[in-house]
């Protein structure tokens, strides 16, 4: 008698704990979902997350690293000393992140990994999920090469389905070295890499990208003569109007080289692109 009266007063205290777990649990799902409503609301009404970094110990590059960057890319150049923090937080995340595999006897340098994340980092400041999850390999030829998979040379090319990106390292580096012709082989790869993945994910950049490019897909289709102006300026290159994608990359590379002067040509476009990106940084 005594043993049963153990058991269900051991019962009673049991219940109301595994009531309060129950109770907390969905008290933390609820709020969870209403905070996603809220943001996406506001992401698409203001064009920007709540936050974009919750940065508790920052991951840290070697003192070379960060003078490469120093040296060589002018955007963290421009950036502010905070800024600055965050922006090598997110190349060292990054570089952690990504699988670096060099072709053809060819050893990927930190120079190599840096400025390659950099440029990925670059076009997601304005993200908060900034890590491009489509993309887990970046693979390194020393110059163009060709594609099994094409059977064609390419100086780089975006696999979603290997979740792969490829670069020419020779014409990587060309697009930085000519920094004004709006040619950058890493923009334009990276551009179809962030296009794909944001049609593929649910975070609030993501949403405001994808909103953001149905917003400009609709203004060019209601405005067949900005789109015959367009081409007839010759100011994005033909191959733009070869698809969406391509369109983006080639308009994304032209915004990051040329801002000036893309939103001198057609500031409707260069708003979108910006709001698409939350890029609200020196020099755009």
């Amino acid at each position: 008698m005594t043993l049963i009266d153990t058991k269900q007063a051991a019962e009673t205290v049991m219940n109301p704990i595994l009531l309060l777990i129950f109770v907390i649990g969905i008290s933390v799902l609820v709020s969870r979902q209403i905070y996603i409503f809220l943001e996406q609301q506001y992401g698409l009404k203001y064009k920007r997350p709540f936050f974009l970094n919750a940065i508790v110990f920052p991951k840290q590059l070697t003192v070379k690293q960060v003078l490469i960057l120093k040296k060589q890319f002018s955007f963290y150049q421009r950036l502010n000393s905070k800024a600055q923090i965050v922006f090598r937080h997110r190349v060292a995340k990054f570089i952690s992140t990504k699988a670096f595999v060099g072709r053809e006897h060819l050893v990927p340098t930190d120079e190599m990994k840096i400025l390659i994340a950099a440029t990925a980092v670059m076009l997601t400041f304005g993200f908060r999920n900034y890590l491009i999850d489509l993309v887990d390999i970046i693979i390194i030829y020393p110059k163009v090469y060709y594609s099994q998979i094409n059977e064609t040379h390419h100086k780089g090319e975006t696999n979603p389905q290997l979740k792969t990106i490829v670069f020419s390292w020779e014409d990587f580096e060309t697009g930085y070295r000519i920094g004004d012709d709006n040619l950058n082989l890493g923009i334009h790869e990276f551009g179809h890499a962030i296009h794909l993945n944001t049609f593929r994910n649910r975070d609030v950049s993501s949403l405001i990208f994808r909103d953001g490019f149905n917003d400009l897909t609709k203004y060019l289709q209601q405005n067949e003569n900005v789109r015959r102006d367009l081409i007839e300026s010759k100011y994005f290159r033909a191959y733009a109007y070869t698809n969406q994608y391509e369109f983006f990359a080639v308009l994304l590379e032209n915004f990051i080289e040329t801002p000036l002067g893309f939103k001198s040509k057609s500031p409707e476009l260069y708003g979108y692109i910006k709001q698409m990106l939350n890029f609200n940084f020196p020099g755009y």
